[in-house]
């Protein structure tokens, strides 16, 4: 649950920054005849990124078992992929988000109402649909039938929701490129066992062989239905059981990935970082 509560937390945070930084630079330039276009685009992606994830969720109920296992290996695999490409790229930029969609929002504003609505759909929708793939996956692989995976979520989304609202009012001030930073590491941890899991799945599918090939088997040891064991599931997506496959590629993702993100930044300043509001 906590594991799924950081995706949530983290994907709706970006999302909530995004919507604010639109919406306050419209309201502070006295352009608040544009609010009604970018909330409409705002609204589009929500409606989107929604019926994106339903169709994810219900549409893979109606295939055979070994498509489905396929179908979430290859679309875990993506979201991996997705969330990683989404890690260095906010920390790379966190500094200068606002600065980048003010500057994409001024261009809108000169060419109409159409231009408005996309920019907001296409700034919100890139961030929900990436949310809702990853969502989906890690649901998936840390939890099917249980419901702490998206409650997690969904609690992550909400404190988002009230961040990004502090932040609107100036209540909140927080050091953006540091909190990616952390949390982008914690995410690439969640990713690693998703990856796995995604493995795992291609496996049962038999688009991968070694399935019957376990690196070890802790089982006995570590219960996947202990509180400890399900603790670790949600949050690390821990397996007891892996195989050399799967352990192969969580220790290769997770410490290469890991490497590249947390080494320094070329032309970073060495002075202390400023606090920055959305």
């Amino acid at each position: 649950m906590l594991g799924n509560y950081l995706i949530g937390l983290r994907e709706g945070l970006e999302a909530s920054l995004v919507v604010c930084i639109l919406v306050a630079y419209l309201v502070k330039t006295e352009r608040r005849d544009a609010l009604r276009p970018v909330w409409l685009g705002i609204a589009a992606a929500c409606a989107i990124s929604l019926a994106f994830g339903a169709t994810l969720e219900f549409g893979s109920k109606e295939l055979t078992f070994e498509a489905q296992e396929a179908l979430g290996g290859s679309l875990s695999i993506l979201a991996v992929g997705l969330v990683t490409w989404m890690v260095f790229w906010m920390r790379r930029t966190a500094r200068h988000l606002k600065s980048e969609l003010h500057g994409k929002l001024d261009a809108a504003l000169q060419m109409g109402t159409g231009a408005l609505v996309a920019t907001a759909l296409l700034a919100v929708g890139r961030e929900g649909l990436e949310t809702a793939l990853f969502v989906w996956a890690s649901v998936r692989a840390s939890g099917e039938g249980s419901s702490s995976p998206l409650i997690g979520v969904l609690l992550g989304l909400a404190t988002a929701v009230v961040l990004g609202w502090l932040f609107y009012r100036g209540a909140l001030r927080i050091n953006l490129a540091r909190f990616f930073t952390w949390t982008g590491a914690m995410l690439v941890v969640v990713a690693a066992g998703v990856l796995a899991y995604g493995v795992h799945d291609l496996q049962e599918a038999r688009f991968l062989g070694g399935l019957e090939n376990k690196a070890f088997d802790i089982s006995s040891t570590i219960s996947p239905d202990s509180w400890y064991g399900t603790l670790l599931k949600g949050v690390f997506n821990f397996q007891p059981d892996p195989t050399v496959i799967q352990l192969v590629v969580w220790v290769l993702y997770l410490g290469v990935t890991m490497a590249f993100f947390l080494a320094p930044q070329r032309g970073t300043s060495t002075r202390k970082p400023t606090t920055t509001t959305a």
